[in-house]
């Protein structure tokens, strides 16, 4: 007899509230269309779509769309590097140029406009809970994001380590360890993994997570036999681009600006060879990144494989901020309640988070609107996935009030 949401202490019911909600953002023109995927102790008690892939060509939402992962690609670069960690490959601590010679010597770029040498280089944890220094090119809280404009990190015709190496032009934002900055970061972690193993990035995560978990749809292109299911992005202009800023995607958003947009160049289908990164870059399914996801929170087995240890999971998942550096903040919006681990954001004060939520939950989002959380607590996944680029709509935390209301036992 199938599982049922009952047997697993949930309101077949409640969930039913998601319906409604998630529809109501299609009815009003938010979203063409939406996937969502919950699950709680292993079983799923929530798969639906809505909506349209595209709207010009009235092609309905389906299971198997494939989006655009944007940053929800940082969690899984950051577990594959930790993957190698747990063999003893790396440490923590270890300073990026220990492996990147290139990043040796940054300097700091200070109010008054001058350089000066930072106290201590950055190190691996830096990269991977944001206190690298590094910065990104759309954000305004310093001028190093303006310098960002014309580096090759978001070019995709230039390979991975061509990218890292051009950072070398730059001087950092922020001394390392100094501040939470949103960064490209993961970018260079994902550069670790290449230096560290021997292989490409593609090739590693390949081999040691979706084709072993069957993320069968996720990587770094879409064959053409699959492009059919491709989703179509709406929203603000593309974030990518050299001078797009945040507070202006934040303003036309608020004017109501959502039209069709073509990404084809910033995030190409067809460049696997050189569209490598760890920040940004991966296309998958809502149920591809629910193996994943339910992999971290069956603390690191899934299907009778591990992946990775209980151990490395809860290292990963704490909080690796200090208090003077809490709350974090991106583009001036405050994580209230949450602190930040190695690759994810945790929650530390649920009543802080204003949300329906546990302290060790973790989670993160793409810039086209995908999200997923993991509650390690009540052993809840959860995956919502749409194309709208720079949306700061909270389907997410609708999405969560209903899940956390249908729990019955």
């Amino acid at each position: 007899m199938a599982a049922t949401a009952e047997s697993v202490g949930m309101s077949a019911a409640r969930l039913e509230r998601i319906g409604p909600v998630m529809q109501g953002y299609v009815d009003r023109g938010v979203y063409a269309g939406v996937n969502t995927i919950v699950s709680r102790r292993g079983v799923v008690v929530h798969s639906a779509s809505y909506g349209l892939a595209d709207k010009e060509s009235a092609k309905p939402m389906a299971a198997d769309a494939i989006f655009r992962l944007y940053s929800m690609t940082k969690p899984i670069v950051s577990t594959a590097l930790m993957m190698l960690y747990e063999e003893g490959k790396f440490r923590l601590i270890d300073p990026v140029p220990k492996y990147i010679p290139s990043l040796a010597g940054l300097k700091v770029l200070e109010a008054g406009g001058g350089l000066a040498d930072c106290k201590r280089p950055m190190n691996v944890r830096d990269l991977l809970a944001h206190t690298s220094g590094l910065s990104y090119g759309f954000l305004q809280d310093t001028p190093v994001s303006d310098l960002y404009d014309t580096a090759k990190m978001m070019d995709a015709k230039v390979p991975l380590s061509e990218a890292i190496d051009d950072l070398a032009r730059f001087p950092l934002a922020y001394r390392p360890g100094s501040r939470w900055h949103y960064s490209i970061g993961i970018d260079v972690a994902a550069r670790l993994i290449e230096v560290i193993s021997g292989q490409s990035l593609a090739t590693f995560l390949s081999e040691r997570l979706f084709q072993p978990l069957g993320m069968n749809d996720t990587a770094f292109a879409v064959p053409e036999a699959k492009r059919d299911r491709l989703a179509a992005m709406y929203g603000r202009p593309d974030i990518v681009l050299p001078g797009a800023k945040m507070l202006k995607a934040i303003s036309l958003w608020m004017q109501g600006v959502n039209a069709p947009l073509d990404v084809s160049e910033s995030y190409p289908v067809d460049r696997p060879d050189t569209f490598q990164r760890g920040g940004h870059g991966l296309f998958g399914t809502a149920p591809d990144y629910f193996r994943f996801a339910q992999m971290l929170c069956n603390g690191g087995e899934f299907e009778g494989v591990r992946y990775l240890s209980r151990k490395t999971l809860e290292l990963m998942h704490s909080n690796h901020l200090p208090a003077a550096l809490l709350p974090y903040e991106l583009s001036g919006f405050p994580a209230l309640g949450y602190g930040y681990g190695l690759g994810s954001r945790v929650a530390m004060d649920a009543a802080q988070t204003g949300t329906s939520t546990s302290v060790g939950e973790f989670g993160w989002s793409g810039a086209a609107k995908t999200y997923y959380w993991v509650d390690p607590a009540e052993q809840i996944v959860g995956v919502f996935m749409t194309q709208s680029m720079t949306s700061f709509d909270l389907p997410d935390n609708d999405l969560r009030a209903v899940v956390y209301g249908a729990i019955a036992d």
